[in-house]
């Protein structure tokens, strides 16, 4: 008897990899490319309220760009630049919404700081980074001055720099895994642009 239950943490093991394998494939394994249907995803946003794709593609064109990490250099330029370009790019039927793996905290704070006017994403799991194939890394921690006060913002995972366009159709429109950081937001409004003459 002893030593069936010492064979039970093996099983166990077993199993366990066995239904890991079998799992959807890794965030770096999936390939979206312009066409393919866009993931449906949904996460709290720094409002607090649930964000649902599902409620937004369809209606709008729906611009989901990843970021590295809140209030960190070309991040804050990212995230200003769809900020002074958000009147345009409603003006072209797009909203905007950001998408890393910062804690909710720390989104309440860049967005606080930065006056930013659409809604962040907290993707602390990385989940929804890895439905769109973008790559994750490990998380981290960092210390900015915010209003002359010290402030600690960890994110669990680090996503990579991509920015991604969802037609009114539910698919890819675009797809930008070498993103200009400060120059985004023009990017994504010329790439509107094309779409509708085309």
């Amino acid at each position: 008897m002893e030593s069936t239950h010492a064979l039970q943490p093996v099983w166990a093991l077993a199993l366990a990899l066995v239904f890991a394998i079998s799992l959807p494939a890794r965030g770096q394994d999936v390939v979206l490319t312009p066409g393919s249907k866009a993931p449906a995803f949904e996460a709290v946003a720094d409002d607090g309220q649930v964000w649902r794709s599902s409620e937004h593609v369809g209606k709008k064109i729906v611009v989901v760009y990843f970021y590295p990490a809140a209030m960190t250099g070309g991040c804050t330029k990212q995230a200003c630049s769809f900020r002074d370009d958000r009147s345009k790019l409603m003006d072209l039927g797009a909203e905007v919404v950001a998408v890393s793996g910062d804690r909710l905290s720390n989104l309440k704070v860049f967005k606080k700081a930065n006056r930013l006017n659409f809604p962040l994403l907290s993707d602390s799991t990385g989940a929804i980074a890895k439905a769109f194939g973008v790559p994750v890394k490990a998380g981290g921690t960092i210390t900015q001055d915010v209003d002359g006060q010290e402030v600690t913002l960890t994110r669990d995972v680090t996503a990579a720099r991509w920015t991604f366009i969802i037609g009114l159709d539910g698919k890819i429109a675009y797809k930008n895994t070498e993103v200009d950081a400060a120059n985004d937001s023009k990017a994504v409004m010329a790439a509107i642009q094309k779409m509708q003459k085309g």
